[in-house]
């Protein structure tokens, strides 16, 4: 019986310990690395795409609502 809880309380230490070590925290350079890439001009061109004013010349209801002058003097 002694010998039974000594081979499962190994088993549960090597257990603890195999979960440890698979739970590392990242590495700190991949992390910047990651942050930095997803600054990049490639990564943010989607973003900017999506987002940038169309100048196609026609006031479509799309179209962004940009005053050059006051109203009265339109």
């Amino acid at each position: 019986m002694l010998v039974a809880v000594i081979v499962v309380v190994v088993l549960v230490a090597l257990v603890v310990a195999w979960l440890i070590a698979r739970r590392r925290t990242p590495d700190g350079v991949d992390s910047f690395r990651r942050q930095i890439d997803a600054l990049s001009p490639e990564a943010r061109r989607p973003t900017i795409d999506k987002i940038k004013p169309r100048d196609n010349g026609d006031d479509s209801p799309d179209a962004p609502d940009t005053p050059d002058a006051p109203d009265d003097e339109r």
